[in-house]
């Protein structure tokens, strides 16, 4: 029988370092002799191509936004990640259910619904949140074009939304603000640990 995979989700507002740190677990992950694979939301598909354009358009109906991102994430789960956590890879997305969960919680409003309109995503087996001041991410993002979403306010309020996710016990909190090392050692650690309970 094929060993089953583990999806591992990182996430964080703008800023977090969740590239860095998704792309950085990929690599380790395979030195360890795991298959390991790298993805990301919102997908480079149709309608992730949709949503990358919508998020530089100031005039968005917040509800459509809500429910491409969750139709994006349906098709990444069916064309991406359940085929390769079939084959036993280790998948690594880089942003995932939470992000929906934070930001169009904030976005439409409505939390309960979003919440609704997400419940057939497959959870993740680690869900990490690489937390940090929204101050010190949109620093660290300040020489890139800026999307509507990378605005101080609103920021705070999604990262408040991720802190009660992690309240929750669905998140696992890191400190983001830190040196990246240290931000690395720690994610290795937590995902080391998940890894172990589930005797990959």
């Amino acid at each position: 029988m094929p060993m089953s995979g583990s999806l591992i989700a990182v996430e964080g507002i703008d800023g977090a370092g969740k590239t860095t740190q998704a792309r950085r677990l990929v690599d380790w992950l395979s030195e360890k002799g795991f298959k390991a694979r790298y993805t990301a939301e919102p997908t480079r598909g149709a309608v992730g191509r949709i949503l990358r354009a919508m998020a530089f358009e100031r005039d968005v109906d917040h509800r459509v936004e809500a429910v491409l991102f969750a139709a994006d994430r349906m098709i990444h789960l069916k064309r991406v990640i359940l085929p390769l956590l079939e084959k036993g890879f280790i998948v690594v997305s880089d942003r995932y259910l939470h992000s929906s969960l934070a930001y169009q919680s904030v976005t439409t409003g409505d939390q309960s619904w979003v919440e609704e309109l997400n419940k057939y995503s497959r959870r993740p087996d680690v869900a990490i949140l690489l937390d940090v001041d929204p101050a010190v991410g949109l620093e660290r993002l300040k020489k890139r074009r800026k999307t509507r979403f990378e605005r101080i306010e609103f920021l705070r309020r999604v990262r408040e939304k991720y802190l009660e996710y992690v309240d929750r016990g669905e998140l696992l909190r890191i400190d983001a603000g830190r040196d990246s090392e240290i931000v690395f050692s720690e994610i290795a650690k937590a995902v080391e640990t998940a890894l172990e309970k589930k005797k990959l």
